[in-house]
This record gives structure tokens, C-alpha cells and sequence, in this order.
């Protein structure tokens, strides 16, 4: 594997810079922490409170079947500014890192002649340091002077060459707000493979103040933006994977990585149009690269979607989308990889007799959003319903199918049911295929869990 990142980062993959530095945009790229697709109005959410979001989608394309490589906060980041997959960059796992000897996205744009800079939260904490930036700052956990700073930045901006902007914003991510800030907890809908109880409805309301805070800092980033580099920049605006909820974020479902991601670029996108492309976080990277002037880079896992944005006849999409998740250093330790296409949903459970946790769940670990996770318990203990998401949150099958046209919501498997053993099969081989191509071994380095987390008051 180190000889296959060792290769990647060698000059035969240098592309020549443009030569008119006037037609190379400049690149805005804002990332939001922790929001699934279905959990904004683009998505169907009918909750949260985004007008931002909204104007700029009403003002770019929407990419309405975007997935990040792995739903977590390191790993999926790291596949965004490699445009390698987790088994290729090194960073499997969260806060892993990734390979030193593997070229980054920031080198690709300098070497097309951009400043390319970071504020807030891009790669994990404290890791953007090691990506290359030509400057960065505000990279630690819930910093959230990264906004200003960016604004105030851009605005004393000397600099002739064209700018790679990236910022970061720490929300959605817990903890969230302590109170609603406007939002009825009573009034709102629950998403689907949820126990509803008053606490649960109460940190609901408390993510989407999250979310209205996030999208606060988005308009906050846009004014400045068009303010001083005008409404022709190229904006990228997504998430980097799924709602820390249940069956969200640390999960292969579509809620864990499935993600909200709009593309404005004055005088080449059509305002206010929506594209059912499939694309992959490791496809900006190619993407950026080839509107910046430049060729996209192979050897690479990112297929450039540029042909979504109207240049040239390059691919608008792909036909399927892998993506891979280990765990969090001795949390969230339930290794799974997944296949997608149009039509379904094969997840292979690498360990289906370990048992599910995460941050959620433990009582140790239980930081704001996983504190109404007794609450599930305890009805589950009075509940059938209730028993039945408890049971597969913490208990995943070997395998799993859905039919996403007749079962968006990913509630019922099909991998047992004879009438799919041909879809079965396909899937299972195709994904075995892809991750013998990847080198993907499964081995996670830690200990798993083999019991549920303890209730409050429980022992540890």
C-alpha cells in the first residue's frame, strides 16, 4: 500500500498551469460539520431554518445524490483533499492521518498558480497543517472565530493571484445550542427510525438551531465573498458526512452519507436547477483541479464531475458509490463497507458479532446528542416498535439490501429474501472486486465492543 501512495505523490501526475491567469476563478469551497442531505429544506426537511442555503441554491445547482467516502469527520475530509478513498490515503479510521507521501489538493492549485488558503474546520482538528495550505488558521474544536477571521482576511487581501478559499464552519456538530432559539420541539416532524419521547423532540430542536447557526455563517462567508470577489467565483458548498443521529453519522446508510453539496458559478452554472448525478467527495478534487485550468489527475479514486457544470463532455456522474467506515479510535468500532447504485443499497457488516456503539449510546461518551438515548431504552422496554429500532441500532445482519425506489428510508433488508439472491450476489462480488483494488484488508487496530453501553446509573 505505501508503494501505491508513494507512487501517486510523483511528477507524472504535475499538470502545466493555465496560461491566462484571468481565467482561472477564484475558488470558494465552505464545508458545514454534520448534516445529512435529509436534514435541510433541499433535502425535504421541512424543520430546519436555512435561508442561505436556500438563496444559494436558488442561485447554483443543486446536487441532490453527493456522498462523502466515509461518515466520519477525518476520513471522509481526508478523501476531499486527496481524492483517494480510506483505504488508499490511510486516514481509515477518525483522527487518523493521512500518508505524508500522498500529494494534496492544495499543491494540485498552486501549482495552477492559486493562493490557497483555510480557515475553520477543513481537515480535522488540528490537522490541516499537514495538507499544504499556504495559510490556515482557527482548526481546533468548536472555534468559531474561523468565520470572521475568513471575511476579515479576504477583505485586507493584497494578493494578485487567483484564491482557493476554504471554510470551515464547527456546526452542526455537537454540542448543539442549549435552547431551541425559536424552534417548537412539539411541532416539528421526527425523522424516520426515531423514538419519539420529550427529550428526544427537545434535541432535535436544539440540532436545528444548530443548523440555523451554520447557516448564519454561510451568509456571513457569501457576503464577504461577493463582496470582494464578485458573484462569478466558483462557490462548493457541502457537508462532510451525515447528522450525528442515530442510524446518521458513523453509519453507511444514505442518512450517514448522503449530503447536501450546491455548486454556484456566475456566468456557467444555471441558476436554480437541481442534478441527480451521482458524485463522490473524492471527485472534487479532480473537479477543482479542471476548473482551476488544469487536467484531472490520475491514478487517483475522484472522477471529475465538471461535465456536470457544463464543460466539456466529461462524465456528469457515476453509475455507482463506495463508501467505508472503521470507527473512532475505541468508539464507534464497527467496520462496514458499502455499495450504491441508482436502484440499491448492499452494506457488508465486516463484524456482525460485535455489537453497534457510538458516542450516542455510552454513557462515557454521552456529549449532548446522546443524552435523550435512555429515553429509547427505557420505551423500548415497553415498546415493540420502540424494541425494534433499539435492536438494529446496536445489532447489525452479516449483510444488508434495500430497494431504495420502494424503500428510501433503508427500513427493510431484503439480503435474506430469495427473490434478490441475483442482486445479492452482484453487489456482494462487485464490492469484494472494489475493495481488493482499494487493498482493503478491514483489519481496525482496536479493541470492538461486545455489549450495549451502560443506561444512567449503570456501571461503566
Amino acid at each position: 500500500m505505501l508503494a501505491l501512495a508513494l507512487s501517486l505523490a510523483g511528477p507524472a501526475i504535475a499538470q502545466e498551469a493555465t496560461a491566462d491567469p484571468a481565467a482561472r476563478p477564484n475558488l470558494v469551497i465552505f464545508l458545514a460539520d454534520d448534516l445529512s442531505y435529509a436534514d435541510v429544506p433541499i433535502g425535504g426537511d421541512a424543520n430546519a431554518r436555512t435561508p442561505a442555503l436556500q438563496r444559494l441554491a436558488s442561485e447554483g445547482v443543486s446536487f441532490d445524490r453527493a456522498f462523502v467516502a466515509s461518515p466520519a469527520c477525518a476520513p471522509s475530509r481526508a478523501a476531499l483533499l486527496t481524492g483517494l478513498m480510506p483505504a488508499r490515503n490511510g486516514a481509515e479510521g477518525n483522527h487518523d492521518r493521512t500518508n505524508a507521501a500522498i500529494r494534496k489538493l492544495p499543491s494540485y492549485l498552486q501549482e495552477q498558480g492559486y493562493e490557497v488558503v483555510a480557515f475553520g474546520k477543513v481537515a480535522h482538528y488540528q490537522h490541516t497543517g499537514t495538507y499544504g495550505f499556504d495559510y490556515y488558521a482557527n482548526d481546533t474544536f468548536h472555534d468559531h472565530k474561523g468565520i470572521p477571521a475568513a471575511a476579515e482576511w479576504l477583505k485586507a487581501r493584497k494578493d494578485k493571484r487567483p484564491l482557493a478559499l476554504f471554510v470551515g464552519t464547527n456546526w452542526p456538530h455537537v454540542p448543539w445550542p442549549r435552547t431551541t432559539e425559536g424552534y417548537d420541539p412539539a411541532a416539528m416532524k421526527l425523522p424516520p427510525k426515531t423514538i419519539d419521547t420529550p427529550i428526544t423532540r427537545d434535541a432535535r430542536a436544539r440540532f436545528y438551531a444548530a443548523v440555523s447557526r451554520m447557516d448564519q455563517d454561510l451568509a456571513a462567508t457569501m457576503d464577504a465573498v461577493d463582496a470582494v470577489l464578485g458573484k462569478d467565483t466558483f462557490v462548493l458548498y457541502s457537508t462532510d458526512h451525515g447528522t450525528q443521529w442515530p442510524f446518521g453519522k458513523w453509519n453507511l446508510y444514505d442518512t450517514g452519507t448522503r449530503v447536501p453539496m450546491i455548486v454556484r458559478w456566475g456566468g456557467h452554472v444555471k441558476p436554480g436547477t437541481r442534478t441527480d448525478a451521482m458524485v463522490s467527495w473524492v471527485d472534487i478534487l479532480p473537479t477543482l483541479v479542471q476548473v482551476a485550468g488544469g487536467k484531472a489527475p490520475a491514478g487517483i479514486d475522484g472522477i471529475s464531475f465538471a461535465g456536470a457544470l457544463g464543460m466539456g463532455q466529461g462524465p456528469v456522474g457515476r453509475k455507482e458509490i463506495f463508501t467505508t467506515h472503521n470507527n473512532d479510535v475505541r468508539v464507534n468500532v464497527y467496520p462496514m463497507r458499502s455499495i450504491r447504485t441508482d436502484r440499491w443499497k448492499y452494506i457488508e457488516n465486516l463484524h456482525p458479532d460485535w455489537t453497534y456503539t457510538t458516542h450516542i449510546d455510552l454513557k462515557v461518551q454521552r456529549t449532548d446528542s446522546g443524552a435523550y438515548f435512555p429515553s429509547w431504552r427505557e420505551a423500548a422496554d415497553k415498546d415493540p416498535a420502540a424494541k425494534a429500532v433499539v435492536d438494529s441500532y446496536y445489532r447489525r445482519p452479516a449483510e444488508e439490501l434495500y430497494d431504495l425506489h420502494a424503500d428510501p428510508d433503508e427500513k427493510l433488508n431484503l439480503a435474506t429474501d430469495p427473490r434478490y439472491a441475483k442482486q445479492l450476489s452482484a453487489l456482494r462480488n462487485r464490492l469484494a472486486a472494489w475493495r481488493r483494488a482499494q487493498h482493503d484488508e478491514g483489519v481496525v487496530p482496536v479493541q470492538p465492543r461486545l455489549e450495549r453501553g451502560p443506561m444512567e446509573g449503570e456501571g461503566e
